[in-house]
């Protein structure tokens, strides 16, 4: 039985902070042939990575809900034109090794010790279902978790409170009880304000966000979670 207030269950956010999503544009200018890409890659990524938040965050706004690998592939498109790359065949690649991103290096251990110490461990994400069970699958970490939740679930982006309260709904736990973390400082900070206790995982070295909720921590990455707790 968990006391009142102690942390029972640890959710992740997925892209940006258990998988990296920078892995697919790397990857793809590795490749032979893929000159030009390779000397854009970075940026290109980086571009992606934007459009694709901001338009989950419009489409909150609006109302106008998607698929998250809708506005993937709609962010890879802009940022394609912006860096002069029209191949088709590189847009298939790069959309493909996004089902196949890498997660970070501690990812595995930490859920390990995480679970060990009896903990609850999941994932809440922007992305679909079967986006999400792909990199779970890829990743080999899918006997750490005991939820992959979908924003899909409720029909809107994060940071809507409706996603948040899946954590609830799915563990019956109240959000003092759950420790939140993120790799995106507005995600951090809106979760903070729904009542999570949350870790921003800082990977940039960014500003805090100017929201009305703050991160309780700050980290370099996800190796010292555990102590957290």
């Amino acid at each position: 039985m968990t006391q009142a207030g102690q942390i029972a269950t640890c959710v992740f956010d997925a892209y940006g902070t258990l998988f990296d999503v920078s892995a697919a544009a790397r990857r793809a200018a590795e490749a032979p042939g893929q000159q030009a890409l390779a000397k854009v890659w970075p940026a290109l990524s980086a571009d992606w990575r934007r459009k694709q938040l901001e338009y989950s965050w419009l489409r909150a706004v609006t109302g106008d809900h998607c698929s998250f690998w809708q506005v993937t592939q709609d962010g890879l498109d802009w940022a394609m034109e912006r860096h002069g790359l029209t191949d088709p065949e590189l847009r298939e690649t790069l959309l493909g090794l996004y089902w196949e991103l890498s997660a970070y290096p501690e990812v595995t251990k930490l859920l390990a010790t995480l679970k060990a110490q009896g903990l609850n461990c999941a994932i809440l994400s922007n992305g679909s279902p079967d986006m999400l069970e792909g990199a779970v699958a890829s990743a080999g970490i899918e006997s750490y978790l005991d939820a992959v939740l979908s924003v899909e679930e409720v029909g809107v982006f994060k940071p809507s409170r409706a996603v948040y309260e899946l954590v609830g709904q799915r563990f019956g736990t109240e959000p003092g009880e759950v420790l939140f973390v993120s790799s995106n400082g507005w995600d951090a900070g809106s979760a903070a304000a729904y009542g999570f206790r949350t870790a921003w995982v800082n990977r940039a070295g960014e500003p805090i966000d100017r929201l009305p909720g703050r991160p309780q921590h700050v980290l370099n990455d996800l190796t010292t979670i555990p102590e957290l707790l």
